[in-house]
């Protein structure tokens, strides 16, 4: 048996996308650290009898004096419980965890690229000068690692033109973080009226504004359509403001629900999942709703396409494009049986491709640690 160190961006991302696997690992026989940069939740995990430690670690922003500060601190972590694997996900746990494990001699890293974050997706003056830089950490986390495991085709596609990695057996693919079927299970009835939900952190780069036009447009034709954002505000650069959100709200345009730590009963109670966003690893959000049987409106884009087959259990759309959004949308107002014939659809792909368990296993498989 093995002891793995996990290292995260931050607490919930255990909870949301990974809690299944620190489970069926504990569950095995291992011992199971889960490692971010959140206080209090120690309860929380020692429930599914995994430890907690928590490191000083921001995954927003580029302050270098912190940063280093926070390698120190894993490197210190590290070596005081001497794990035999190193587990790292999202972007700066895999650039500076795999530095530390490297410092501490640690052999067998393991990166799981989620996305590839604000840097990669636009073209500012701080994004032209950070993206080499990055560029650069990932070719060391990757040259530190045993294997990386990416979400999506188009990631290792982008990483292989920038020759961080050739195709050989250290790069695999994997169908996102999966999803738990049994949790998330199949709802029929959608209501009566149609209705569409965007569940997502409140940054532009989810295509929130392109979802607010969309549903401007589609107001003007049907004055009673329900038209719902579920997500919590973020320190992102390209964060959308409480008070833009609140100005949404009294247009009438959508209903803001908040933030939740369960969102069933939410997609339990819409017809139609949407989520516009300009590039993902793999959308957890919609493998959940797709699971409960929701249609799926999403872009074409890395990570979102892998999603939805076209016309069966959802539509692509362009990014940046509300008008294609709002006819995509417009298709379930005009032929509202759609909702079921194309949610049966999504819950058979999600059972076929995306069973947490299947994903699980995949990755215990290449990890060693089946």
């Amino acid at each position: 048996m093995a002891r793995i160190a996990f290292i995260a961006p931050y607490a919930s991302y255990y909870v949301n996308f990974s809690w299944d696997l620190l489970k069926t690992l504990v569950h095995d026989g291992h011992e199971v650290i889960a490692i971010a940069p959140d206080k209090d939740n120690e309860s929380k995990f020692k429930s599914i009898g995994v430890h907690y430690r928590k490191v000083p670690l921001i995954n927003t922003g580029i302050n270098p004096f912190y940063d280093i500060y926070s390698i120190c601190i894993l490197i210190r972590l590290l070596k005081k419980i001497e794990p035999d694997t190193v587990a790292c996900f999202s972007i700066k746990p895999v650039l500076y965890g795999s530095i530390a494990a490297r410092i501490t001699k640690i052999e067998d890293v393991y990166l799981t690229i989620t996305g590839l974050g604000y840097v990669f997706i636009g073209n500012t003056l701080k994004q032209r000068i950070l993206l080499p830089l990055i560029k650069a950490l990932y070719k060391v986390a990757i040259k530190n690692s045993k294997k990386v495991f990416f979400q999506n085709p188009d990631d290792l596609l982008l990483f292989e033109s920038w020759k961080l990695l050739t195709r050989d057996n250290k790069a695999l693919i994997i169908n996102g973080s999966g999803v738990n079927i049994d949790e998330f299970s199949f709802i029929s009835s959608k209501g009566e009226q149609i209705s569409f939900i965007l569940i997502a952190r409140l940054i532009k780069d989810k295509g929130i504004e392109e979802f607010i036009e969309a549903s401007r447009i589609l107001k003007r034709k049907y004055p009673l359509l329900n038209c719902k954002v579920l997500g919590p505000f973020d320190r992102n650069p390209t964060s959308i403001s409480k008070e833009k959100v609140k100005q949404w709200v009294s247009e009438g345009i959508i209903e803001y629900l908040g933030e939740t730590s369960d969102v069933r009963p939410y997609l339990s109670q819409s017809s139609v999942f949407v989520l516009p966003s300009y590039r993902e690893g793999t959308p957890k959000s919609v493998l959940e709703a797709m699971s409960m049987g929701l249609p799926v409106i999403t872009t074409d884009s890395p990570g979102c396409r892998e999603t939805v087959t076209h016309q069966e259990n959802g539509f692509l759309v362009p990014i940046k494009d509300s008008k294609a959004l709002a006819d995509a949308m417009e298709k379930f107002v005009l032929n509202p049986s759609l909702v079921s014939i194309m949610g049966y659809k999504s819950r058979e792909i999600v059972v076929q491709k995306y069973d947490v368990r299947k994903v699980n296993e995949f990755m215990k498989d290449n990890m060693g640690l089946a």
